[in-house]
């Protein structure tokens, strides 16, 4: 059961990027995009047993492992929004070299740099 005065895993994994991120999915299709949202999203990760900074940091090697760049660089931004450091992502990821190989996990480590670079750069915009 979802607390009702407690916000959307999305709302916390996606923050601000919530509505561009929809859109995308939903300029894909509708369809599909309801089904991310409404299921993976308003289901699984609204399930209890895990806190939302644990499965974001489970989606980033799982995304590791899919080798899928773009939603791995969601998933990290996830990941910070729902409470877990530098270097609790940067474990996350490590974890990833003895069943994912070195390719993939560097891959994953420059997906990570090019956040926290852009990061960066947010905070020293004027």
């Amino acid at each position: 059961m979802i607390d009702p005065d407690s916000p959307r895993a999305r709302d916390v994994i996606f923050g601000t990027q919530q509505p561009r991120i929809q859109q995308r999915l939903d300029r894909l299709d509708p369809d599909l995009g309801a089904y991310i949202r409404d299921f993976a999203y308003d289901t699984v990760y609204d399930r209890p047993g895990l806190d939302l900074k644990s499965k974001e940091l489970i989606a980033c090697a799982l995304l590791v492992s899919l080798g899928s760049p773009p939603e791995l660089r969601t998933h990290i931004r996830g990941a910070m929004n729902a409470g877990a450091t530098e270097d609790e992502v940067r474990g996350a990821l490590m974890m990833c070299v003895p069943y994912l190989g070195f390719p993939r996990t560097v891959a994953a480590f420059e997906v990570l740099r090019q956040h926290l670079n852009a990061r960066t750069d947010a905070d020293q915009s004027p």
